[in-house]
């Protein structure tokens, strides 16, 4: 370390007195320029010299302030050197965790990778589990009511369906529901046989087949009552009451001329007029005039009639039978064999025939409807659908 204490060493300043200048001696000019040769000399050694303390004062301050930076560089340096050691470190580790972060990374992106194709297998296997209940559902539904008669399960089924593919919201089932509600459109616009009215109608029918008469049967006719015993029953009724407790005396009179009154003779008439009635009676019952333009219904046996009528109940039955199992045309057939024969073997001025005659036309006419449609174009839709997976 340089000493930063003042020198001892420098000269110190002459204090020269002025001498003053005679004039009188002027001849002594070498002498005065000496003198003043020293002190000019004098001075500038002075400055110099104050000079030289004043650069020496500088040059410590300067070694001084360059001491006092060189220690402040070191400890810079040797933070710096701290710091870059740190600094080192700190790369390392961030090496090592960009490192495993990357890892981590690439370890994510795989799982999300994996993640999405199961998202997506499972996607698309809920969409196939979704088409293949579907369409179990409308072919279940289908052979339902094929075998009921009525589009009601097959309606539903439907509409159930529909509602599962809105909920579904898939982009590649939109063919699908469009199909669906164009086949229910269709559906809902068919005129269906009322199976279940129709097979109680021809059970009614064969309920009645029993009843109805035949042209050969005998109509009967019921005996009038005779007036001879009305008058007496219309004469006691017709009279007023007030008059027999007003005039008790009167009525004694008039009944006893009552019983005293009928003779053997009237008895004898009455009974000759009720055997005549009688007689007229029966003998109608005997002989009757009908005007038919069939002969053979005429000429039908009681025995002939009772199996008449059961074939005509078989009929039915096959006909019934033969709407149970959709076969229109073999129930339409059936019921036209009927129609034809109620009119050959009944009495048509009955109303038991003629509402027999109703029944059988109602339901011949109901019978030939158009059946439940099956839903073609929503089943071809899923199983587009389901091979283009």
């Amino acid at each position: 370390m340089t000493d930063t204490s003042a020198p001892t060493n420098l000269p110190t300043p002459v204090q020269i007195e002025a001498i003053p200048l005679d004039p009188q001696v002027d001849s002594d000019a070498p002498a005065n320029w000496v003198r003043w040769a020293v002190l000019i000399l004098s001075v500038a050694t002075a400055g110099s010299a104050w000079m030289a303390w004043s650069s020496q004062k500088k040059v410590q301050s300067l070694e001084q302030e360059l001491v006092r930076r060189q220690q402040d560089s070191q400890g810079q340096a040797t933070e710096a050197r701290v710091l870059a050691r740190q600094a080192q470190e700190a790369s390392r580790e961030a090496t090592a965790r960009t490192t495993l972060l990357e890892t981590r990374i690439a370890e994510v992106a795989l799982q999300r990778s994996q993640v999405e194709d199961l998202i997506k297998t499972l996607s698309l296997s809920r969409d196939e589990n979704l088409v293949a209940d579907i369409e179990a559902g409308l072919r279940v539904a289908s052979q339902q009511a094929t075998l009921t008669g009525s589009a009601e399960p097959l309606i539903t089924a439907m509409q159930s369906a529909d509602d599962r593919l809105t909920r579904a919201r898939q982009p590649r089932l939109d063919n699908i529901r469009r199909a669906l509600a164009k086949d229910l459109d269709r559906v809902r616009a068919t005129r269906v046989a009322d199976t279940a009215s129709l097979t109680i109608r021809l059970d009614e029918a064969a309920r009645l087949v029993d009843e109805v008469p035949l042209l050969n049967q005998p109509e009967v006719v019921m005996a009038p009552v005779p007036k001879a015993d009305a008058a007496p029953k219309a004469n006691v009724n017709t009279k007023p009451a007030g008059k027999n407790k007003a005039l008790p005396n009167q009525a004694a009179a008039s009944d006893a001329a009552a019983t005293d009154s009928p003779t053997w003779g009237s008895h004898m008439l009455d009974w000759t007029k009720g055997a005549a009635q009688t007689f007229w009676n029966e003998t109608r019952g005997l002989i009757r005039l009908t005007r038919i333009s069939r002969p053979e219904g005429m000429l039908i046996s009681p025995d002939q009639g009772f199996f008449l009528r059961e074939n005509i109940k078989l009929r039915l039955l096959n006909a019934r039978l033969a709407l149970l199992s959709r076969q229109n045309a073999v129930a339409l057939a059936d019921l036209q064999n009927i129609q034809a024969t109620v009119p050959r073997y009944f009495d048509l001025q009955s109303r038991k025939t003629q509402l027999l005659q109703s029944m059988l036309t109602d339901v011949a006419a109901q019978s030939q409807q158009t059946t439940v449609p099956r839903p073609d174009d929503t089943l071809a839709a899923l199983s587009a659908v389901s091979g283009g997976r």
